[in-house]
């Protein structure tokens, strides 16, 4: 693991990650980011930070008691890093347990994430969140298509409730 101040701001990510803290995972993002995983492919740290603060109230949602982040193989230079990371939680639609394994790829930009992947088997992941649909269509691009509609759909969802105004009381 090196000592490069970029090693230190994924530490600090993942760190706020396991703490479920979404906007100390928002800050490591430059505001042009770009975030690609097998669900989401987002632009700019406001969207990317709601998506984190989305999973993050889901987490917190579904059981917190479950929730689980293990963060390894932290490395980075001036310009990319990686990680290797494991979640354990309650998938928010189904009530079933995950544990999803994830390589993750970084770009950087004046000490902060420019670019984000997140790799995962998605197989696996849907035969864990979805149960036998996910067993039997996981494979399938149009299960894979379903799932990315549903969690962009998800997101704008979630955006729109918390940019709505507060009613008084």
């Amino acid at each position: 693991m090196s000592d490069h101040p970029n090693t230190a701001l994924l530490q600090r990510f993942y760190s706020a990650f396991a703490a479920l803290d979404a906007d100390a995972m928002q800050a490591c993002y430059t505001p042009g980011a770009r975030f690609r995983d097998e669900a989401f492919t987002l632009d700019g740290a406001e969207q990317i930070g709601a998506m984190w603060h989305m999973l993050c109230d889901a987490v917190r949602a579904q059981g917190s008691d479950v929730w689980r982040l293990e963060a390894a193989a932290i490395d980075a230079d001036a310009e990319h890093g990686r990680a290797h990371w494991e979640a354990h939680y309650r998938f928010s639609a189904t009530g079933r347990q995950v544990h999803n394994v994830i390589d993750a790829e970084f770009e950087f930009h004046d000490g902060l994430i420019r670019a984000h992947t997140d790799r995962f088997p998605f197989w696996r992941w849907s035969r864990q969140a979805l149960g036998a649909p996910g067993w039997l269509l996981g494979w399938t691009p149009w299960l894979q298509a379903r799932v990315r509609a549903q969690a962009m759909h998800n997101l704008a969802r979630y955006r729109k409730a918390c940019a709505a105004p507060v009613a008084p009381t």
